[in-house]
């Protein structure tokens, strides 16, 4: 069983945890990084609509990449999803589970797993690159990453994907031929307020987060398993949703 987990914008600047492993797509990512690198502040902010000072930021990220000491994936990332996954309170049995059964999402690197080295960096889907052919990175990496969590899914126990990234990532794949090659299970995590069930964003990130470290703590591989799961009020909802969207529920 396969985990998918999306990256997050926010990062962290060091860890005291060392990575142990080299991300499948460093050579690509490096050359992208170059070319970032070689861009000013404004074309920056432009390229990754953002405002000035968010690209300042980026533009330092970039002018150090390879400078910079090196990061776990799993621990680099600071958004909500992260806060909950709470990986560096992982032990060394956990951490080895998670580096076979955990793929993390992003538009620099293609897909890691956690344990391998980053670098702090900022960039965007729709960003078009010389080092990606002139493609858009969806478009850039979208049968590579499909070819190889096709593969990695197949490897694996039971031929099953759990989506918990996010949807803007989903265009890192082509969903139609992985889901004629593999499961997937995609569970929704929803808010109910007077009868109403309603994705809320923080809630969903948060809960992505602890889902996986719910995985992870308990050495997880079979989907069924993930009814169990409850966090913060969510528990599982079986008259709601199927098989590959199950929903989990928090009432308010």
């Amino acid at each position: 069983m396969q985990i998918l987990l999306a990256d997050a914008k926010t990062m962290n600047n060091a860890t005291q945890i060392s990575p142990t492993t080299t991300p499948a797509f460093q050579e690509k990512a490096n050359n992208m990084a170059l070319e970032m690198a070689g861009m000013d502040n404004m074309k920056l902010a432009k390229m990754l609509n953002c405002s000035l000072s968010t690209a300042n930021e980026a533009w330092k990220r970039y002018q150090n990449f390879f400078n910079v000491s090196k990061m776990p994936a799993i621990m680099a990332y600071n958004g909500q999803a992260y806060k909950h996954l709470k990986a560096k309170e992982f032990n060394a049995s956990e951490l080895e589970f998670a580096q076979k059964h955990i793929w993390i999402t992003s538009f620099l690197y293609g897909l890691l797993r956690p344990m391998d080295a980053i670098a702090p960096y900022r960039i965007e889907h729709n960003v078009k690159l010389q080092s990606a052919n002139g493609m858009t990175l969806n478009t850039f990496w979208r049968d590579k990453l499909t070819d190889m969590l096709i593969e990695s899914a197949k490897k694996d126990d039971n031929n099953y994907i759990i989506h918990l990234s996010t949807a803007e990532y989903e265009q890192l794949f082509d969903f139609k031929r992985v889901n004629k090659a593999v499961r997937i299970i995609h569970p929704l995590f929803y808010v109910r307020k007077n009868g109403n069930l309603k994705i809320q964003a923080v809630w969903a990130k948060t809960c992505r987060g602890a889902m996986t470290r719910f995985i992870i703590a308990n050495h997880i591989n079979t989907p069924e398993r993930l009814k169990d799961f409850s966090y913060e009020g969510f528990v599982y909802e079986p008259e709601l949703g199927e098989e590959a969207f199950p929903h989990f529920v928090k009432d308010v």
